[in-house]
């Protein structure tokens, strides 16, 4: 089933059930108010929500669904951890300032907290104060978990997960560098995320679902402009189960834990890859791309984006349906 959260009813959106097209949804006050409630109570509210997801097409309280009413699907959420679980995308990052990457990269997930107060919705603007900071849109899956102890390992992980997702995890490449000099991570650098407008159950996904990864391309356009269609489950090293399993090593994760993939990443010929135009899967962010050329080239030439620059990320089904939607982002200047 599909659900989304209509920005009204406050800071937590209104719950809906979505139908498989995206063209029809139904509000459930009787069944959870919001998003978080039905997952507080998932074992009660799954079967409720299923059986209205089922019967949508004769439901006369349905109405039309416009994904530009959404807030994100969680609009803000307990926990928020994005992994880098796409080791090719370090790789190359790491190769085009001439830095080695460390063996514990290939078994051990990169993994950072980010915000998770405030999410931005499907259509809203990625507000920023200078192009300056070298704005950049990251393309990437993400799970919702239920409760999930802490020490779990990840075959058991494997069963917390309830929902999918995408995100656009924004960064600001220019402020990255000497946060990280810090030795404390990432904070300025990584302004709030934005997500599709709907989360969908794994079964959703049919084949395309192994229980760990999401095997479909990860479609990002840039200004109208196919930028990147690499496949989330090529080349991902760190699966779900394992980014989880990380993620509770030393701690409980509260159910409604946000899970990223990291920008999903593909290796290309067993080189640095080939952006769309040139026959290649392209890229999932800037950065990537900008690195290619540093590393065939000596320097980049893609730039950044700029204010009116819009962003499109999307996965399609075997069918041609958008499976979760699309996030359609502009960037705007906050003055």
């Amino acid at each position: 089933m599909k659900l989304a959260s209509l920005r009204e009813c406050g800071r937590d959106g209104t719950l809906v059930v979505v139908d498989r097209d995206l063209s029809r949804a139904v509000r459930v006050p009787d069944i959870a108010p919001t998003l978080q409630a039905a997952l507080d109570d998932w074992v009660e509210t799954a079967p409720r929500l299923r059986a209205v997801y089922d019967g949508i097409a004769g439901n006369p309280e349905a109405f039309p669904f416009d994904p530009r009413a959404c807030a994100a699907p969680l609009p803000r959420a307990y926990q928020w951890a994005d992994g880098s679980a796409y080791v090719n995308h370090v790789a190359l990052v790491r190769r085009a300032r001439g830095a080695e990457l460390p063996a514990s990269f290939w078994t051990d997930p990169l993994m950072y907290q980010g915000g998770s107060d405030r999410f931005i919705g499907p259509a809203d603007p990625i507000e920023a104060v200078s192009e300056d900071d070298g704005i950049d849109f990251e393309s990437e899956v993400a799970v919702i978990t239920d409760d999930v102890p802490m020490g779990i390992a990840a075959d058991g992980a494997r069963g917390h997960i309830k929902l999918l997702t995408l995100v656009n995890d924004v960064s600001l490449r220019g402020l990255v560098p000497p946060e990280l000099a810090k030795g404390f991570g990432f904070f300025q650098s990584k302004p709030a995320s934005a997500f599709a407008p709907v989360a969908v159950t794994p079964g959703e996904l049919g084949s395309a679902w192994d229980g760990g990864k999401v095997a479909l391309p990860l479609l990002s356009h840039v200004n109208g402009r196919l930028f990147g269609r690499p496949n989330a489950g090529v080349d991902m090293t760190f699966d779900f189960p394992c980014l989880i399993a990380h993620a509770a090593r030393t701690r409980h994760l509260g159910v409604g834990s946000i899970i990223g993939s990291g920008t999903v990443s593909n290796r290309q010929d067993g080189g640095p890859g080939r952006p769309v135009d040139q026959g290649g899967v392209g890229y999932s962010c800037i950065a990537e791309q900008r690195t290619v050329e540093t590393i065939l080239d000596g320097s980049p030439r893609t730039p950044f984006l700029r204010f009116g620059d819009r962003v499109r990320i999307e996965v399609l089904g075997a069918d041609g349906r958008s499976i979760f939607g699309a996030i359609e982002n502009e960037v705007v200047c906050r003055s």
